[in-house]
């Protein structure tokens, strides 16, 4: 199934290679930017019919020219518009230089925009491409609107953010919704972008499609069911306990048993057949005690579990909730290399200091290696890349996943999925009260329960956080872990 423009994302870079194409092919750009800010104006009148006063704020290339654009379009309805302007609007060039000279309002430097209240600000200072720290002049305006809380429609993407990363340079507008074209940028997804951009719409002003799909990167996406459902196995007539897998989660010792449970709980209520939970002898009397439709089995060493593992029909495994850290950790991960393995939380710390260990343990076949690291646990095991200044957080997923063999679901409120092989998903529907003890383990119990259905591990990466999200919009506010299990659907 074909991605719809709206659904693609393209780095500002992979955009800029877009406007260029059609220039070449003899698109009218002029016609493009006409479009673009009469889509905008178009949007201040619908949402802000009570404006006292339109206040477009322009900067010095075709992000302001759109600005001009609208301000003209703004003026022709009517609207009371004044304008301002970052540098001197008498050097543009092209067709910011031309949009410039249509445009009937004559504008003052920025500097001089003092918020008053009835204002709405229409952003067209830098748009996505802004690569460096915002001037001071710049700063001091974002200051003030925030500071009037004046609402604000940014062109693009609201000035001061990075496209690519979504991440501040210096200071940037809060927008109430931001106008983009053609397709979204990544930091209309990443944070903090996602959340200073408001409401979003995405306007196509005619560039066609061929051109900008001939520059979409086709490996990175917003995280939805359209990127892995047809990978999710769906259970048929004749299907049984054992189709659907048995999923294995460790156990901690006996003052620490909840999070495997809680883990458990959540694979049996994402699909799998059996589940299973593999406990040292001293929390047998524990666990027994507080489960009913999960299983249990002695596991108390290395030798035990290999013991274990002659039952093929073990087929996924999830390490780390309250396991505890070090070397036992360590050993049953690497008796695991031929099976599918979630690796969370404590399993993954155990590799703080060999991580190349477990990468080179999974190196070999298909992937069959998730790992869930939030930041602080992603530093531990990629910490040159963590590090790297340079990388936005879909680059540094990609990155991990290329080193470790692994899908990576590099968790946050913009928790990004990624496969050795550069596919990356950005993940936006989960609510912010997500952030609670003990989510992460019903995340990685609900991707171990996929996966032990069948489910490729980027699939079922990308299939857990997406259900883990939707868990959480069901549960609402205030949930506990053991809320968000409860709401745990299976596809």
């Amino acid at each position: 199934m074909m991605v719809p423009l709206a659904d693609l994302l393209l780095s500002p870079d992979d955009m800029a290679a877009v406007d260029r194409e059609a220039a070449a092919s003899s698109i009218d750009s002029y016609g493009l930017m006409e479009r673009a800010g009469q889509a905008v104006a178009a949007s201040a009148l619908r949402h802000f019919p009570g404006a006292l006063r339109f206040v477009v704020l322009c900067g010095p290339g075709n992000n302001g020219g759109d600005g001009y654009v609208a301000a003209r379009a703004l003026r022709q309805s009517g609207a009371n518009v004044e304008l301002f302007h970052l540098a001197d609007p008498e050097r543009l060039k092209g067709d910011a230089a031309r949009a410039f000279a249509d445009c009937p309002v004559k504008g003052e430097a920025i500097v001089q925009y003092a918020p008053r209240a009835g204002d709405v600000v229409i952003d067209a200072i830098f748009g996505a491409g802004l690569t460096r720290p915002i001037p001071a002049e710049v700063e001091a305006v974002i200051t003030r609107v925030g500071e009037a809380d004046i609402p604000v429609i940014a062109i693009d993407l609201p000035s001061g953010l990075d496209g690519a990363s979504g991440q501040i340079l210096g200071a940037a507008f809060r927008a109430k919704r931001t106008v983009t074209f053609m397709t979204r940028k990544p930091g209309h997804l990443l944070l903090p972008g996602r959340d200073l951009c408001g409401e979003l719409e995405v306007f196509d002003i005619g560039i066609p499609a061929r051109i900008v799909r001939a520059h979409a990167d086709n490996l990175i996406g917003e995280n939805t069911p359209a990127q892995w459902q047809a990978e999710i196995p769906l259970a048929g007539a004749d299907t049984h306990k054992y189709k659907r897998g048995h999923l294995v989660v460790f156990s901690g010792g006996p003052n620490a048993t909840g999070a495997a449970r809680m883990s458990a709980m959540a694979g049996l209520k994402a699909g799998a057949g059996l589940v299973t939970i593999a406990s040292p002898l001293e929390a047998m009397a524990v666990n027994a005690g507080l489960l009913t439709a999960v299983m249990l089995h002695a596991v108390d060493d290395e030798a035990s579990l290999r013991a274990w593992l002659a039952d093929q029909r073990l087929s996924t495994f999830i390490l780390g909730p309250g396991f505890g850290a070090g070397e036992k950790a360590r050993q049953f991960c690497l008796s695991l290399t031929d099976r599918h393995l979630v690796l969370d939380a404590d399993g993954i710390t155990s590799f703080r200091d060999c991580p190349q260990q477990l990468f080179d343990a999974f190196a070999e076949g298909p992937t069959r290696l998730v790992l869930t690291p939030h930041e602080g646990e992603f530093g531990r095991l990629f910490p040159d890349i963590a590090a790297d200044a340079s990388l936005n957080k879909v680059d540094k997923a990609r990155a991990a996943a290329a080193r470790a063999h692994a899908a990576i679901i590099y968790k946050g409120a913009d928790s990004v999925i990624a496969a050795p092989d550069g596919r990356a998903l950005i993940n936006a529907n989960a609510p912010p009260w997500l952030a609670t003890a003990g989510s992460g383990d019903v995340l990685a119990g609900i991707v171990g329960g996929l996966m032990a259905q069948g489910a490729p591990a980027f699939e079922a990466a990308a299939a857990g956080v997406w259900l883990h999200g939707l868990a959480g919009q069901h549960a609402g506010k205030g949930l506990t872990a053991e809320d968000l299990v409860a709401s745990v659907k299976p596809l």
